[in-house]
């Protein structure tokens, strides 16, 4: 049975940390889904200025938690701002973490798991200007590449991609052995 794993984002994602895991996801053999909120294209930031687009494979109102194994939250400061703000979004997000399913957030995207009321008394991290908002919601912050957490996996910016894929893979593989 394939693993899918959803990638929940909307214009303005920081590039490399949506383009980086789908990539490493794919190549273990895990199934990505591109879930925005309309259909067509989100375009990413690439650093300093907007950069390439990728193609929404579904729309928010058309899935469920329950038909992936894992969410994927890509950070930069525009998605995950856009992104709170959007209540199905946000029910999405508790949604994962009500099935106990693996949620993995990088750089400004832990602002998902605030505002969704889940990281009290939680390890995490992410990138720097976030880490206030997390103490301040009650979870317990750490300056570390990658941060598990029971279903929580963090990490702080693009550089750790490839231990927060890492993590991410293993996560998945682990629930689905489980499951078996």
């Amino acid at each position: 049975m394939t693993q899918r794993v959803m990638i929940l984002a909307t214009d303005g994602y920081e590039q490399s940390e949506l383009t980086g895991p789908k990539a490493n996801l794919e190549k273990a053999g895990i199934s990505t889904t591109v879930v925005s909120l309309e259909e067509g294209e989100i375009q990413g930031w690439d650093e300093d200025d907007w950069g390439d687009s990728v193609n929404v494979d579904a729309t928010i109102d058309t899935v469920s938690a329950e038909d992936f194994d894992a969410l994927l939250l890509p950070g930069g400061q525009i998605n995950p701002d856009v992104l709170r703000m959007n209540d199905k979004a946000v029910a999405m997000v508790r949604a994962f973490n009500d099935l106990g399913k693996p949620i993995a957030a990088i750089c400004h995207a832990p602002w998902m798991l605030i505002e969704a009321g889940i990281v009290e008394g939680r390890t995490l991290t992410s990138w720097p200007s976030v880490r206030t908002d997390l103490k301040n919601a009650g979870a317990n912050v750490v300056d570390q590449e990658v941060v598990t957490d029971g279903n929580f996996i963090t990490s702080r910016c693009p550089d750790d991609i490839p231990a927060f894929s890492k993590a991410l893979i293993a996560s998945v593989q682990e629930m689905v052995k489980e499951l078996a």
